[in-house]
């Protein structure tokens, strides 16, 4: 006996079947969308897809009726499930499609002609609801909106009260991307946009300059510097923005300059107004930094930081090759004429005796100025090689630092190391945010500097000295032969880290769970006794939390001065180290890339393997969240609150927001009330409530926007820029998207 049966509860399936088809084919294969290319897309396009063919197969195909009964259960559970997939991928156009088409489904099966309808009831009691993913003229002039790294707008337009009402207004793609798949390397993009002379500015990874309209997106003018676009000294081309200067009371061509570093070490200059090369500095507009670069001179001096400019001088730090070998360029800082490039003094942070033995301890990130003492603050890297100290046991006190260094003369002030004969590579990764704290009555000028291992350190910005104490504690002895840890180590309890540093968050059990205990087993062989547990050979290695990864990264925390709310994210990453020696690394070293896998060290007896410390499929094996954002009140040193952050995507899917994310990048917050940030891995930029951290609103973006966001007022609008350009430390997806939101206009 045969049945056919059309329903139009079947159509309506079939039709939502297809139209979610077509948004999720679009998802799958459109760079922006934020999945594309993933597994967890690609089965909810396969799922649509079967559902439309299962749905059009019981509207015009004869078959039995059992067959054609089992064809509807079928095609019910495909529509529940894509449209599941669909919610966690964040693709609303094809989740409520699938809804419909459940809704089609389910109506087939008890309608008169469904004969099942008790049982298809029970569905409707049984299926959970799917719910759709809740809606949620002031100059930028520098890297962190000011010399104090404060990260701070005192703009009121755009308030938590209306900017869930947050619109783009324009967006400029540049075209200066590489996924890393033809001949071009990688790009990572972390550019702060800088808005100045009424002009917004950013550079991007293949080293142009872009100044453009702040209303309009409009290109006003752009500079090519020609730079070798290969991967020197970093596995991506890199560029994290430009400088922006004006010379005091001059005026005409290069009165206002605009720099932009590259990988091969060199720095250029343009007028602001046009573009064209000052040629005044330099050579041609053109300083060669690396003619400086005389000692282990392995790799070029890469600027990819912009420099900080102050008083007519731009003070310049560089990036190199880690964890490559132990002989690397010794750690500098230069100080140069702004307007000429002529070199004025050099900051020098390993003793020379020490140079044909190790070198880095470097300043690759941001630096700090308080103008008002002429101090410039810098965050120094942790020296070479990195996991590995028994080539370098003399104490190197301006190492994993932040050293005070008078702008005017470069003689240093202070130095407080954070982290003793560093083992880790535990970087001083961020520039220290300036504060002036009351304290019993007393202002108390200080800095606030964030790390990787989790600590915050507030310290007088005069004096170096700890404003709410420290203490030295023991730490655990190296297992490694030739190796001498430090038997002490400096630690700040007030505020309260952001990562535990007496423990870790422990196994998850469902990532041990889904991996048949592999999480358990790999615990047993691995060594952990707290923060600054030494690297070992033995075993699987060392467990790291937080990793070189972080805790806090290089996008440091936002200062609100009017409150000295102090808001911060970070990272809760555990990594695994293992120590290889020297014979069984050159048999077994594999590949490495986005910060992970196996480095040589040379130069010493080991390399190592680093891995995040996930299961073969993938899933953290640490307890979630993976991301939180923080608040402090700096007057006291108290921790206001703490909530996850962002999602995590794995295969496409986005997990739930409790669990948070892995975020590169940083906020800034406005007396509006708004903190604003990307940094998560699911390609979505934010405003949160500067009060609770609740979120306010977020809008989808082409790729992780690992960049520190502009806040700025242009003819009296409030506008917000965020770059999106991705980096794979969180996942393989780039962009080259600059996009800037405002609050609707008002109808006159």
């Amino acid at each position: 006996m045969t049945y056919r049966d059309k329903q139009p509860g079947i159509g309506l399936t079939l039709i939502a079947a297809i139209v979610a088809g077509v948004a999720l084919a679009i998802a799958y294969f459109r760079p922006e969308s934020g999945v594309a290319g993933s597994v967890g897309a690609g089965l909810a396009l396969f799922g649509a897809l079967a559902v439309a063919v299962a749905s059009a197969l019981v509207l015009f195909k004869w078959m039995p009726y059992w067959l054609n009964l089992t064809l509807k259960w079928l095609t019910l559970l495909g529509a529940a499930l894509t449209a599941l997939a669909a919610y966690f991928l964040m693709q609303d156009i094809a989740m409520w499609s699938m809804i419909l088409a459940t809704i089609g489904a389910i109506w087939n099966l008890v309608s008169r002609k469904g004969h099942d309808r008790r049982a298809a009831a029970l569905v409707l009691l049984a299926m959970p609801l799917a719910h759709a993913p809740e809606a949620r003229a002031q100059d930028w002039p520098g890297f962190h909106g000011d010399l104090q790294a404060r990260k701070y707008s005192p703009l009121t337009e755009i308030t938590a009260a209306n900017v869930h009402l947050l619109e783009p207004v324009w967006e400029v793609e540049t075209g200066d991307v590489s996924d890393g798949s033809g001949e071009l390397p990688q790009t990572v993009w972390s550019a702060t946009p800088i808005y100045a002379n009424e002009t917004l500015y950013v550079g991007t990874p293949f080293y142009r300059i872009l100044a453009l309209d702040p209303a309009t997106g409009e290109e006003r003018w752009s500079y090519d510097s020609q730079s070798r676009l290969e991967a020197l000294t970093q596995p991506a081309l890199k560029n994290r923005g430009v400088t922006y200067w004006e010379e005091p009371g001059a005026s005409g061509i290069c009165a206002k300059r605009v720099y932009i570093g590259t990988m091969d070490a060199k720095l250029h200059a343009v007028d602001a107004d046009t573009g064209a090369p000052c040629e005044d500095f330099a050579e041609a507009g053109v300083l060669d930094v690396n003619q400086w670069n005389d000692t282990n001179d392995r790799w070029p001096l890469s600027l990819l930081q912009p420099p900080v400019a102050h008083e007519g001088r731009l003070f310049i730090g560089w990036a190199g090759k880690d964890w490559e070998s132990a002989q690397a360029p010794p750690g500098t800082v230069f100080a140069v004429d702004a307007k000429t490039g002529e070199l004025d003094w050099t900051v020098n942070f390993i003793p020379k005796e020490l140079w044909d033995r190790t070198g880095t301890a470097n300043v690759w990130t941001h630096m700090t100025v308080d103008p008002e003492r002429d101090i410039i603050y810098m965050p120094v890297s942790s020296p070479s090689p990195n996991y590995y100290g028994g080539n370098r046991t003399e104490e190197l006190p301006l190492a994993t630092s932040v050293t005070a260094v008078d702008t005017n003369s470069g003689e240093i002030i202070w130095s407080r190391q954070l982290v003793y004969h560093d083992i880790w590579d535990y970087d001083t990764g961020a520039a220290p945010t300036l504060v002036d704290i009351e304290r019993d009555g007393e202002t108390i000028p200080a800095l606030i500097q964030t790390s990787k291992q989790g600590m915050l350190y507030v310290l007088n910005r005069e004096t170096g000295e700890p404003v709410f104490g420290m203490e030295e504690r023991p730490v655990p002895a190296s297992d490694l032969p030739g190796e001498e840890a430090a038997p002490t180590q400096p630690f700040y309890d007030v505020p309260k880290p952001t990562n535990t540093y007496d423990t870790w968050p422990g196994i998850w059990w469902l990532a041990d769970l889904a991996s048949f205990g592999y999480c358990s087993r790999t615990l047993e062989e691995l060594r952990y006794e707290g923060l600054f547990t030494p690297p070992t050979a033995e075993g699987k290695g060392t467990l790291m939390y937080p990793g070189t990864a972080g805790g806090m990264q290089w996008g440091g925390g936002a200062l609100d001065p009017e409150t000295n709310t102090f808001y911060v994210n970070t990272q809760k990453v555990a990594q695994i180290l293992r120590m290889i020696p020297r014979e069984e690394y050159e048999e077994i070293a594999g590949e490495s890339g986005a910060e992970q896998g196996f480095y040589p060290q040379e130069g010493v007896p080991y390399g190592f393997e680093l891995t995040n410390f996930l299961t073969p499929l993938g899933l953290p094996c640490w307890k979630p969240p993976f991301g939180t954002i923080l608040a402090y009140d700096l007057d006291t040193g108290e921790q206001l609150w703490e909530r996850p952050f962002g999602q995590t995507q794995q295969w496409g899917f986005y997990a739930p927001e409790d669990w948070g994310s892995p975020t590169l990048g940083g906020p800034a917050v406005t007396a509006g009330g708004v903190i604003f940030i990307g940094a998560s891995m699911d390609a979505h930029v934010r405003a949160l409530s500067a009060a609770t951290g609740e979120e306010l609103w977020k809008w989808r973006v082409e790729a992780p926007a690992v960049a520190i966001p502009a806040v700025f007022e242009h003819e009296g609008r409030q506008y917000v820029s965020f770059v999106a350009g991705g980096n794979p430390i969180l996942k393989p997806q780039v962009g080259d998207q600059l996009i800037t939101f405002a609050l609707p206009m008002l109808e006159e």
